[in-house]
């Protein structure tokens, strides 16, 4: 059995990073609550996730998007008694969205939400 063990992996040119092109991972993802605090479970290239008022948040990511058309799956909290819908602003450097109650579609905070961003890199 073999091991790799490596600090920098660089491409053929010797100086860019190696970047993740052509493949079907998520480029950044948030579990959050927003119910009585902003609070980030987990993340990864999200830099800020911001209060908007009820039910209404902002993500921010550490690295942008190559446009502002990508994907963004989400799921709701609390044994998914809330949605994550309605995005208002999005950009390739964030978007905003709101958490509501699937039965009566109201604006409300909840749970442990998630948001995944599907799509290029800047």
């Amino acid at each position: 059995m073999s091991t790799l063990k490596a600090d920098t992996i660089v491409a053929a040119d010797g100086t860019s990073p190696v970047t993740l092109t052509k493949q079907s991972a998520a480029k950044a993802w948030i579990k959050f609550t927003n119910k009585t605090s902003n609070i980030t479970h987990a993340s990864f290239n999200i830099s800020s996730f911001d209060d908007d008022g009820t039910g209404d948040f902002g993500i921010n990511f550490t690295n942008s998007m190559s446009s502002a058309e990508y994907s963004a799956p989400s799921s709701g909290g609390e044994d998914n008694r809330y949605t994550v819908t309605n995005f208002g602003t999005v950009l390739s450097s964030a978007m905003d969205g709101q958490t509501r109650q699937t039965t009566t579609n109201n604006i409300s905070d909840a749970d442990r939400s998630s948001i995944e961003i599907l799509g290029d890199l800047a």
